[in-house]
């Protein structure tokens, strides 16, 4: 026989276990919603006024079309038999544009989503 003591060494252990459970049921409805609105904004208008004016003199070529201040200049040339070909700068176009603003409301409709939520609680609903 042996002196040795034998002490047997114990160990717990602990496991979990998960398993889902309903709580509560959520329902989620959308409503759309429309409102009306008036739609503020400024609308631009361009008028050009024409006037002619006439230079009547002669020249080597065609000017460019320019611009002095808020006036564009566009030359009309013609060609004119006289002994030899000249080139006479007849008229001028002077372009005078002007701007006007007016102000327009105009009626437009807007939608949005609303979320209507609902909860049901299901441990409640498993009592009755």
């Amino acid at each position: 026989m042996s002196d040795d003591l034998h002490i047997p060494i114990v160990e717990e252990q602990a496991h979990v276990l998960k398993r889902e459970v309903g709580l509560e049921q959520v329902t989620v409805r959308t409503v759309a919603e429309e409102h009306q609105v008036i739609v503020r904004d400024e609308v631009r208008r361009e008028h050009v006024e024409v006037t002619r004016v006439s230079i009547n003199r002669e020249v080597a070529e065609a000017p460019p079309v320019r611009t002095e201040g808020d006036v564009t200049i566009v030359p009309i040339v013609e060609e004119r038999l006289v002994v030899e070909k000249r080139l006479f700068l007849v008229e001028e176009l002077h372009l005078t544009k002007t701007a006007s603003a007016q102000a327009v409301e105009l009626p437009a409709t807007l939608r949005r989503m609303r979320a209507e939520v609902e909860r049901h609680d299901l441990h409640q609903q498993e009592q009755h």
